[in-house]
């Protein structure tokens, strides 16, 4: 019994909040039932009683707000407890929200947000920032870290990008990505760090902080492949000094190449009055006004006109192809302006920029096609090479002289650059186990050598792959009881048979199932590799080893550029303040939370 003087239930209802929290909790949800039943039945004996009183504006009228008041009276509700099911998870969704949309914190302190969430759910009292930001956000940011190491404990090969990049408060970060194809054949891409790099940018101290941020996730060096960058001497230098090999970014060189296919003082000129152009409508709305009137009178598209951006070789060509669109209409619009009327290009600069157009612009679809990193990328780039000194960038007799010029010098530029013997082997070895290309791109020279070349890598991948079982498998059976089982017959000569001959067996069949592969027609050319493998590797176990372990090669650093235009919206004008390690933990979940969290 709980001693009551009053009468009430007060005494009753503290004495389970103390000493029966489960007992408490449900029966606030029997009050809560029973509020409402109350409710209903108050509305009912409201619309009876207004039934009854005569016509609308009498008697029933004025009942309505006493019966509202009494109403509203029994509907309220006490919040829900902290530590209850329901307040957990409503948080643990605002949580995510904040941290996948890249939601400022002080969100949940507005009046707006508040609002909204007293909606949904009137019992629900939602934390403050504090809590949020030092409680809430560390929480999930160390869930998903460690569920992403567990997904990861067991990756046999893996590629990484990394790049370094300023926020908007000029503090320097260092990214690094990882990607690898899982046991499912599905290629995984995730951004593991965008840590803070004070420190000087030498290569010494980038390769150190590189082998950190990797021992930090328990990954092996042994186990990369590869890793793609810029072409920052740095940055090369610092991988160089790890011992791993380096793939430059396909994007990065093509820009290069065209930058310098650019030097020439005719495009420099028709460039230039371009920007000129550009900028004197982007700061005019009634110039603007004109451009949408121009384009209604001469039936052209109502397109703005587009900024080059210097990070960027795409937009100066959106740009130059936005012009030559709306060529009449930019015309129309200046000639009337006596101050800007010689912005209007003349015939010779048009000559120009078609010039570039037609030379430039068969490659915007190649450079963002080979940016992705949800598909394979890296078995496509000597396929692309060969396409351009063959059919893209192959002058014909339609070019202007400043067309093929750009052309050549794009195509010379990156012969150049993919000559070297480490970068042709791994292309190559990425193409080989690719089922769409194979031996097609590879010259007829290098065929027999690449071959051998991976037999050898087959054997040794084979040898490895089987230790790593066996070592699995005796851990596990040193940590369980083992059952006992009787030998065959048959098992003594297996075993007789696999120590004497194993190494001649192993290198026969691991170049039977080589050839076996290579005579396999060609997958089509919009076949996954990846899902061709699923299919096919329990036919070419040895060279679907292989395939696992060049196919997860990104062929451009864009996953790093990536990662930082995610730490731009983050560290936005609003949130400059923000620390260092706030700025990775958000990133990082940014980038690598479930959009639909359990």
């Amino acid at each position: 019994m709980v001693p009551s003087k009053t009468g009430n239930t007060t005494n009753l209802f503290n004495h389970l909040k103390k000493y029966h929290p489960s007992d408490y909790t449900e029966s606030v949800k029997m009050r809560a039932v029973s509020g409402q039943l109350v409710s209903l039945s108050q509305s009912r004996l409201s619309t009876s009683a207004a039934a009854s009183s005569g016509p609308a504006g009498t008697g029933g009228a004025a009942a309505q707000p006493k019966q509202q008041s009494i109403i509203s009276s029994f509907s309220a509700v006490a919040p829900y407890e902290q530590n209850s099911k329901r307040s957990k998870s409503i948080t643990k969704a605002i949580t995510f929200c904040i941290a996948k949309d890249m939601m400022p914190l002080n969100t949940v302190e507005k009046e707006g947000f508040k609002h909204l969430i007293k909606v949904l759910d009137q019992r629900y009292e939602i934390p403050g920032r504090k809590y949020f930001s030092q409680t809430a956000l560390p929480q999930l940011y160390d869930e998903c870290r460690e569920k992403l190491e567990m997904e990861r404990k067991d990756v046999s090969f893996f590629a990484t990008t990394t790049d370094l990049w300023s926020s908007r408060s000029s503090e320097p970060y260092l990214s690094l990505t990882i990607h690898y194809i899982d046991k499912e054949w599905t290629l995984q891409s995730t951004c593991l760090q965008t840590a803070y790099f004070p420190e000087d940018h030498t290569a010494e101290i980038i390769s150190r902080g590189l082998e950190d941020a990797l021992e930090s996730w328990n990954l092996s060096k042994d186990r990369q492949v590869c890793i793609t960058t810029d072409n920052g001497a740095n940055v090369v230098k610092a991988v160089a000094l790890q011992g791993c090999t380096r793939l430059q970014c396909f994007g990065h060189r093509l820009r290069s190449a065209i930058g310098g296919s650019m030097k020439d003082k005719r495009i420099e000129r028709a460039v230039g009055v371009s920007k000129k152009l550009v900028s004197a409508f982007s700061y005019s709305w009634k110039k603007k006004k004109a451009l949408a009137a121009a384009q209604d009178e001469l039936k052209l598209p109502k397109h703005k006109l587009i900024t080059e951006s210097p990070t960027r070789w795409g937009s100066r060509h959106a740009m130059i192809a936005r012009i030559l669109e709306q060529e009449k209409a930019i015309a129309k619009v200046l000639s009337d302006d006596r101050k800007n009327r010689h912005l209007i290009p003349s015939w010779q600069d048009i000559d120009v920029l078609e010039s570039v157009h037609k030379a430039l612009s068969p490659l915007v679809d190649f450079t963002d096609t080979l940016s992705g990193e949800a598909y394979v990328s890296v078995s496509c780039v000597k396929p692309v090479l060969q396409l351009f000194n063959e059919e893209v960038l192959k002058p014909d007799d339609t070019d202007t002289e400043l067309t093929k010029a750009i052309k050549n010098s794009v195509t010379c530029y990156l012969n150049e650059k993919y000559d070297d013997d480490v970068t042709d082997d791994l292309l190559s070895m990425a193409t080989l186990v690719d089922p769409r290309f194979k031996t097609n791109y590879i010259q007829a020279d290098k065929k027999e050598a690449l071959k051998i070349n991976t037999v050898s890598q087959m054997l040794d991948e084979w040898k490895t792959s089987q230790s790593r079982q066996t070592t699995s498998a005796e851990a596990t059976s040193s940590a369980a009881p083992m059952n006992v089982t009787k030998k065959t017959l048959g098992s003594f000569f297996k075993k007789s048979f696999a120590v004497s001959t194993s190494g001649q067996i192993d290198e026969q069949a691991v170049e039977a199932e080589l050839n076996s592969y290579l005579q396999v027609p060609n997958a089509d050319s919009e076949t996954n590799p990846l899902v061709w493998w699923k299919i096919h590797s329990t036919t070419y176990p040895r060279v679907s080893l292989l395939a696992k372990r060049y196919l997860c090669i990104p062929a451009t650093s864009s996953p790093s550029e990536r990662a930082f235009s995610t730490g731009g919206n983050i560290v936005s004008c609003h949130r400059a303040a923000l620390k260092p390690d706030a700025v990775n933990r958000l990133v990082f979940l940014a980038k690598n939370l479930s959009p639909s969290p359990k």
